[in-house]
């Protein structure tokens, strides 16, 4: 199996690290909200607002489903919430990106792109709610997680390198 999971809280940086990991160890990477949005050939943030969240997580299970099955070698970048699929044990070793919810929120919005990367998240538009959400699922992270790597003021460089230090 040998694939890669990276979790943690939207907006943490999985799909940046992702991409520098894989170009670092040679392996590819593939994201599951990517998968999703090609297998409905929808926005996630259209697929909420059309179908609703539950539909939205049965698309994950049928996502967590084929990568248990089809992928090998792979680093996967995750939705938020993609880490309660009951097999993502059985998909790969879970690496938890770890970092405050300010800290977060303060990535997202300083990034050059900041209204995109806030628009593509529908969970993050009502940040009280999100904080909730942010609070409710860290103790599920660190549960699931075979790693954790705090990811808070530290650089792609560093914790692409705490990363194959641990696999």
């Amino acid at each position: 199996m040998n694939n890669i999971i990276l979790i943690g809280f939207m907006g943490v940086g999985k799909g940046t690290i992702a991409r520098a990991l894989s170009k670092k160890s040679g392996r590819f990477t593939v994201d599951t909200d990517d998968l999703i949005e090609s297998l409905e050939n929808k926005k996630i943030k259209k697929i909420f607002a059309d179908e609703g969240e539950a539909y939205f997580r049965e698309l994950e299970k049928k996502c967590a489903l084929w990568l248990q099955k089809s992928v090998k070698d792979t680093i996967i970048s995750t939705g938020g919430g993609f880490y309660k699929q009951k097999n993502i044990k059985k998909i790969g070793k879970i690496i938890y990106l770890k970092s405050s919810f300010e800290a977060i929120l303060e990535r997202l919005t300083n990034h050059p792109n900041a209204k995109k990367k806030l628009a593509k998240r529908p969970l993050l538009q009502d940040i009280k709610k999100a904080k909730e959400l942010y609070s409710q699922r860290v103790k599920e992270y660190e549960n699931i997680a075979d790693i954790t790597i705090d990811v808070e003021k530290k650089d792609i460089k560093n914790i692409v390198k705490e990363i194959l230090s641990f696999i």
